[in-house]
């Protein structure tokens, strides 16, 4: 056999070994990518639910009334008729101021008008009198005008006498302080013993109203006008929670809309009424406030731990059969722990809502449930709706 007629014979075995070295790596490879375990993962469902329509903001409670207690007279503070932070009613005693200097001038206001009710009966006796003896021309006209005069003087004198009085009484009436709202108490600003003076500037306690109250809250002067829309149609809504994790919350109505927006800041100031029948609301306190404008229906919505942020927008791993797809969505509003989303979703789809940092487009995954023990797509699938027991 010649030189030229090897080569001949050998070439395919050349390009056999050639070729096998290219193929046999990549089947290798895939071969690896098919032996890859499937990551476990926690998923939920995309379901249709009615979604209200919110807006959300930082709120501060504020007393319905707030009344600062103090003495129209003046005098020692003889008693104190309750306990700092005690609730009072409408009408209950708080302070009695000693009464003594005013009983003394009320009984001497009652002195001077009985004396001048008996001066001014001796006038008009003595008026119609000398009435009697003016038409007998037995006095002259002279002496007449002045009993006249006298009987009219004691008259306009006991008017002054009954206005001092009641203004005696009055006066006596003020050494007993009430309350005048219902509510609670603050600190005692004065002590059984003071001498407490009219009008002071210092009061003698405060009272908050806090049933109802109040709850202020601002928020950006482009929601404006979509809240006045919502306000013509009716009442709305609002929630206030005390704490970011607090599943409870108050129930109150918007009740005020300040006449104008603060230029500083571009908010507009807001006010809602709560009944705050639990009293869980207290003046100064600091809430999270949820205005509900109107609810959307059969929105389609899932866990918003399930959406994530790429380079081209916001998307969602589906699971299909035991693979996770790469899905963009278009997402809206956000209710609670829900995402609404616009477009990329149908009800009934699962999407993996923890364990999405170790998945790619097409990676093998199997469910994670609540207990912790695993289960593939395969053998859920066989059971009844598991993607929804998983999303419960």
């Amino acid at each position: 056999m010649t030189k030229r007629n090897f080569i001949f014979y050998q070439l395919p075995i050349v390009i056999l070994i050639i070729f096998l070295s290219a193929f046999l790596p990549a089947c290798k490879k895939r071969e690896q990518q098919m032996k890859k375990p499937a990551m476990p993962v926690t998923v939920g469902e995309a379901i249709k639910k009615s979604v209200p329509v919110q807006i959300r903001a930082i709120g501060n409670v504020e007393a319905y009334s707030n009344v600062s207690i103090k003495a129209k007279v003046g005098g020692e503070l003889k008693r104190v008729h309750f306990n700092e932070g005690q609730e009072v009613n409408k009408g209950d005693l708080l302070f009695t101021i000693d009464p003594q200097p005013y009983e003394i001038a009320l009984g001497s206001a009652q002195a001077n008008l009985a004396r001048d009710k008996a001066l001014a009966k001796k006038a008009d006796d003595d008026l119609v009198r000398y009435a009697e003896l003016l038409r007998e021309e037995l006095v002259s006209r002279d002496k007449y005008e002045q009993v006249f005069a006298n009987a009219e003087a004691l008259k306009a004198t006991l008017k002054v006498d009954m206005a001092i009085v009641e203004n005696a009484r009055l006066q006596l009436g003020y050494c007993s302080v009430y309350a005048p709202v219902s509510g609670r108490t603050g600190s005692l600003l004065v002590n059984q013993g003071n001498l407490i003076k009219a009008n002071d500037d210092k009061p003698m306690v405060i009272i908050n109203q806090i049933q109802p109250v109040y709850v202020n809250f601002s928020v950006p002067e482009q929601l404006l006008a979509e809240i006045k829309k919502y306000m013509s149609a009716g009442k709305l809504n609002v929630h206030a929670y005390i704490a970011k994790e607090d599943v409870r919350h108050e129930d109150g109505i918007l009740t005020f809309v300040d006449n104008t927006v603060d230029i500083s800041t571009g908010t507009i100031k807001l006010k809602a009424t709560f009944p705050n029948k639990g009293r869980r609301l207290w003046p100064g306190q600091f809430v999270n406030v949820d205005i509900t404008l109107a609810t959307r229906p059969d929105a389609i919505v899932i866990p918003s731990q399930a959406v994530q942020t790429g380079q081209q927008g916001q998307f969602v791993f589906v699971v299909k059969g035991d693979m996770a797809e790469l899905r963009h969505v278009i997402t809206g509003i956000v209710h609670e722990d829900m995402t609404v989303i616009e477009k990329g979703l149908a009800p009934g789809e699962v999407v993996v809502t923890d364990g999405q940092m170790r998945l790619a487009p097409g990676a093998k995954v199997e469910i994670k449930n609540a207990q912790g023990q695993k289960s593939s797509i395969e053998e859920s699938s066989k059971a009844d709706n598991p993607a929804k027991n998983n999303a419960k």
